[in-house]
């Protein structure tokens, strides 16, 4: 397979470095980029020149790992299996805390390469901060590889601890990154697709307890003043409905040029992907792949649907980073899971530019504050047009005008109870046969972040969608 022009440039960049002297080189590339690729191909010369005996590539997850080690075996035709005469092995940062003396002792002995995929998940400057991933390699693997190559498309942590094996500059504390691939490159380039984030919302949300009834005309103000989680809404059903339909719909058109395109949820629990999965058959008479951690063998499953050509899957915790499934082009984000990295990973998964006719990426969420505070920082990432903001709203049929509350929203919270969210639709069937999402862009006077709220959802009584374009309508 041809490098891109980018892989190219970091490749010679880390060789020159490692010549230079230097032996850790950090890659910062958007989600989607290829740096799987680009890490092999690097892999195979740094052999090829004959600077390593041998390679050894940690990363998050068993899927990941195998889709190194068969890139590796593609890239240098060697194996990667760890067996006598193999050029190295792939493995998952879980499997540091367990390997013996006999494996750290190949660093002793030999040149050793180390690939670190998403190091974010390696926390550590020393040992006294280091999380048990970062602590084993702090004291085996930082002072004793010949090199190491550092990957991420996140370059921070939740809990703001330093990432291993990385620098930071000063005074605003950002990590200090040797190459850095960007989205707006990436699309700019062809290699990532442009995406588009529809947040959605409902505007007469009411609250029952014992003592009053509150209406709420938004998330935002329901999670501020009602004592709602937010993991009661994205466990309601109508909430679940309504954003898979939307979902739903989008796929089936992107399908009649890409017949082959699918589409990921990303559920909350093992229980809560079994209830999407279970009204997507009832209400849409749609079939989905259910894969968690609860699964025996997780990765096979993924294997099968990535190259299969049914239309769902959905995933807690298997499908959020580094897993390559290029046909996925919509997701929703059904997760409790509200970290910058986790969202914009999970929008990772739809962004990889492929041979098919349609090159949409559609994100589906909940109007949640925090969650629409990272689709703008997505778009501030964007420079290219970044100031303006397109608006697609569903236009309401006649019989949605003429029934006022057909889309009230009533939670009942009764005493010494946890509250449950009831979603209640008398004519929820009116809102599967809406006409598609309106293609007339509305631009914004000006960027906003802070102020934007009020804007996004300015609902009048009804679920409504708001599609956030991310700056790039003139490269589509």
């Amino acid at each position: 397979m041809k490098l891109r022009l980018w892989q190219t440039e970091c490749i010679n960049l880390a060789l020159t470095q490692y010549q230079n002297g230097d032996r850790h080189f950090l890659v910062l590339a958007t989600p989607g980029a290829g740096k799987t690729l680009m890490a092999s191909e690097l892999a195979n010369q740094l052999l090829k020149n004959n600077m390593v005996d041998l390679i050894i590539c940690f990363s998050p997850s068993s899927i990941v790992s195998q889709d190194f080690k068969e890139s590796l075996q593609l890239k240098t035709n060697e194996r990667f299996d760890g067996l006598i005469g193999a050029k190295g092995r792939a493995l998952t940062y879980q499997s540091l805390q367990y390997l013996d003396v006999h494996f750290w002792q190949l660093f002793e002995r030999y040149r050793v390469f180390v690939i670190f995929d998403e190091i974010h998940h390696c926390a550590g400057s020393n040992i006294d901060n280091a999380n048990a991933w970062g602590e084993q390699i702090i004291l085996n693997i930082q002072n004793k590889a010949q090199y190491t190559l550092a990957l991420t498309g996140t370059p921070w942590r939740s809990d703001a601890a330093p990432i291993v094996l990385s620098s930071y500059q000063q005074p605003n504390n950002k990590i200090a990154c040797d190459y850095v691939y960007g989205l707006s490159e990436a699309v700019g380039d062809n290699v990532c697709r442009v995406p588009q984030i529809v947040a959605v919302d409902n505007s007469r949300i009411t609250v029952v307890d014992d003592a009053e009834t509150k209406t709420f005309n938004c998330f935002k103000a329901l999670l501020n003043d009602s004592g709602v989680s937010y993991q009661e809404i994205i466990e309601n059903e109508a909430v679940i409905k309504y954003i898979i339909s939307s979902a739903q719909k989008k796929l089936t058109s992107i399908r009649l040029k890409n017949s082959d395109a699918a589409g990921l949820i990303v559920a909350a629990s093992v229980e809560h992907a079994h209830q999407i999965s279970i009204l997507m058959r009832t209400y849409f008479d749609e079939d989905s792949v259910v894969v968690t951690y609860r699964e025996s063998e997780p990765t096979s499953i993924i294997q099968q649907f990535r190259h299969a050509h049914s239309k769902w899957i959905i995933s807690v915790g298997m499908i959020s980073e580094g897993t390559n499934i290029p046909r996925l082009q919509v997701c929703c984000h059904l997760t409790n899971i509200k970290t910058e990295m986790h969202f914009r990973q999970i929008l990772g998964r739809i962004l990889r530019v492929t041979n098919s006719k349609n090159q949409e990426a559609i994100m589906y969420m909940p109007a949640e504050p925090k969650l629409l505070e990272y689709a703008y920082r997505v778009n501030q990432d964007v420079p290219l047009e970044a100031d303006v903001v397109k608006f697609e709203k569903i236009e309401a049929t006649a019989e949605d005008i003429s029934d006022k509350n057909s889309s009230d929203i009533t939670f009942n919270k009764q005493s010494k109870k946890p509250s449950k969210a009831q979603f209640d639709f008398d004519n929820f069937a009116d809102f599967f046969d809406q006409p598609a999402m309106s293609n007339r862009p509305e631009a914004t006077e000006e960027h906003f972040l802070t102020g934007a709220y009020e804007r996004i959802i300015n609902i009048s009584g009804r679920f409504q969608q708001e599609a956030i374009a991310l700056g790039l309508s003139e490269l589509g």
